[in-house]
């Protein structure tokens, strides 16, 4: 009796440690001041690999995710990026010091998944990565493309062209990237077999 008490405790100690490790924020809306045009943008767009340990504020990652791949045409979900058949497959997690979150454009909130800094394991071979304050990880989900994989890259490819486009805009540094520690992200956010991390962006000034 005194075992299963002892168990009992043990999971209820388990599923409190749990539900506070999960935390929802509201993001802020999108800014949509900007001094450049878009020919500008596309003039100014680069990959840059240093970055300053400065964080970014919420609104600028709001603007981020916004421009990555945010709501844009509210009464049909549409969003900033296409995506093949629409199928909205790809998920943004935010990689930081203070955990890992995902990025849920329809609600514009954050939830964290993980309080571990997943930024090394982003990194990988190219420690330089790890000393961005955010990098954003594009997920495909390939159950939504009947397992098609062409069509996951294809949209990850999207939706990182974005992150450019809206981190030159508001004067902040990123590069696309590939390389990544796939097995250890896959395991500490929890992703299925469907779930394939395609690209990632370090971020900072």
């Amino acid at each position: 009796m005194r075992k299963l008490l002892t168990l009992a405790l043990m999971m209820m100690l388990s599923t409190s440690m749990m539900a506070q490790n999960v935390q929802q924020l509201p993001a802020p809306k999108f800014d949509k001041k900007s001094n450049m045009s878009l020919v500008d943008v596309l003039q100014k767009r680069e990959s840059v690999r240093e970055y300053a340990a400065d964080p970014l504020t919420d609104q600028e990652l709001s603007n981020i995710l916004w421009g990555a791949c945010g709501i844009n045409r509210p009464e049909s979900k549409r969003l900033t990026a296409p995506s093949a058949v629409n199928a909205q497959d790809i998920i943004v997690y935010v990689c930081r010091a203070d955990g890992a979150w995902r990025y849920d454009a329809q609600q514009n909130t954050l939830t964290r998944i993980t309080e571990l800094d997943l930024r090394k394991a982003v990194a990988g071979r190219q420690p330089f990565a790890a000393n961005a304050p955010v990098c954003l990880l594009l997920v495909s989900d390939l159950s939504k493309l009947r397992g098609n994989r062409e069509y996951g890259a294809m949209d990850a490819g999207y939706v990182s062209e974005n992150i450019y486009l809206i981190c030159t805009a508001m004067g902040l540094k990123t590069v696309a990237r590939a390389m990544m520690e796939r097995d250890a992200l896959v395991r500490e956010l929890g992703l299925n077999d469907s779930q394939v991390p395609m690209l990632n962006h370090p971020i900072g000034r």
